[in-house]
């Protein structure tokens, strides 16, 4: 089973940097599309950005030119760039591959913006 692991969440400042990272077991992001979503309590996981195969991106309107989502094929590593972050954007943030039926999830990553 394909195990993905996230790292680079923490407290920063309204208006500061993060960069997140999520690393799987086995080489997938050359063939598959990945997502990274979040959640915060009460609210249902929203979809924040997704970057396919093909390398092509989308993100959430309310993420659109602050985040960045991007990959290093080699390292088998996709890569969330935060940037002007707000206080509406702390959430655990989670990666996310669909392999066939399959959904496969990290653990997730505390992001936690103070105004």
């Amino acid at each position: 089973q394909v195990q993905l692991v996230e790292s680079g969440g923490g407290l920063v400042q309204a208006g500061g940097s993060l960069r997140l990272s999520c690393t799987a077991s086995e080489r997938i992001f050359s063939t598959r599309a990945v997502n990274w979503y979040r959640q915060s309590p009460g609210k249902q996981r929203e979809l924040v950005a997704t970057i396919t195969s093909g390398g092509n991106t989308n993100y959430a309107d309310s993420v659109k030119g602050r985040f960045t989502i991007s990959r290093d094929i080699a390292e088998n590593t996709v890569y969330l760039q935060m940037n002007s972050l707000k206080p509406e954007d702390t959430a655990v943030y989670y990666c996310n591959v669909k392999i066939y039926i399959t959904n496969y999830w990290g653990q997730g990553t505390q992001v936690t913006v103070s105004s």
